[in-house]
């Protein structure tokens, strides 16, 4: 996956302890890498995101860092990073929405058995 070499590889290995069946979707392993936000609403305010108390920082960190790489090497995440800064997204909010797709990928990945493809490009019918 583009991001994600051998340092980075061997640390998601680490802070999962290798195992990642433990995680029954991607939104638990995004909730224990602290990437997914979790409401803190009380009385009449709803919609109020902030990251959670307890996560793990060195797999945060994994995601995070591929984020950033991958903003620079692979087409598609510049393109969703980019597409988040057209929303009025601040840097660390962009780069935190693209690490969370990534963890929706890699989940998918591991689940499936499958290396990353890229998507091919979808060119309009005559």
């Amino acid at each position: 996956m583009p991001g994600i070499g051998p340092l980075l590889g061997a640390e998601l290995l680490a802070a999962t302890g290798g195992n990642l069946s433990r995680f029954t979707s991607a939104d638990h392993l995004a909730a224990f890498a602290g990437v997914a936000p979790v409401p803190r609403d009380s009385g009449n305010v709803s919609g109020n995101l902030h990251r959670p108390r307890r996560y793990h920082r060195g797999l945060q960190r994994v995601f995070y860092t591929s984020a950033q790489i991958s903003i620079r090497s692979c087409p598609e995440s510049q393109h969703f990073y980019e597409r988040k800064r057209a929303e009025k997204k601040q840097h660390k909010q962009a780069v935190l929405a693209l690490a969370r797709r990534r963890v929706n990928v890699l989940f998918a990945m591991i689940r499936d058995g499958q290396c990353y493809q890229a998507p091919t490009p979808v060119t309009a019918a005559a």
